[in-house]
């Protein structure tokens, strides 16, 4: 049963990259090396604190999606307590949104947390980011908890999104110890 689940996942994230392939040119999805500078832009799409981002970037790692030598995606992973991570970032070309690159790199993320041997995966959004609540429910994340007023107390200017303010923190995770995948994987 545990391994039908993995499985699964595995096939999702294929299906995943699949899609984006095909809708357009082949990209690939590979760790940063410590030689290339983060890609700020792209962090600062889903993050708009960069002293936030130079913290988990510094204790992470990150992992881009790659199309003919231009980053067009990334996602940062941080070990938060043993054995398990948060998915930090994920943020994709404003010009390649909605082709299932961000799918891709969030079941990517799944996969390389389940691979180094972490027994969960967790993140946190805001309550306005509609999609991406919607993106990480897909991809098998369920709702673990809210943190109020988060976004308030930890970020200087007021962000909205969707005609929203960004006031709460959603957080959200997956069991991989358990194998429990809550999507049809």
């Amino acid at each position: 049963m545990e391994e039908g689940l993995f499985k699964k996942l595995k096939q999702s994230l294929n299906e995943a990259i699949e899609q984006a392939k095909s809708l357009d040119s082949e990209f690939i999805i590979r760790k940063l090396e410590q030689h290339e500078n983060p890609p700020m832009d792209l962090l600062l799409l889903a993050d708009p604190s960069e002293r936030s981002i130079s913290k988990y970037v510094a204790k992470g790692e990150l992992y881009v999606a790659v199309k003919n030598d231009y980053i067009i995606g990334v996602y940062a992973l941080m070990e938060i307590v043993p054995k398990k991570v948060e998915l930090m970032n994920v943020a994709v070309a404003e010009s390649y949104q909605g082709k299932g690159i961000g799918k891709a790199l969030v079941y990517h993320a799944i996969e390389v947390a389940r691979a180094s041997g972490m027994h969960a995966i967790e993140l946190g959004t805001g309550n306005s980011s509609i999609p991406q609540l919607a993106l990480y429910q897909k991809c098998g994340f369920r709702m673990k908890e809210i943190v109020h007023d988060y976004f308030i107390e930890h970020y200087a200017e007021p962000i909205f999104e969707n005609g929203i303010q960004c006031r709460d923190m959603v957080r959200l995770d997956i069991n991989l110890k358990t194998n429990e995948c809550y999507h049809t994987c």
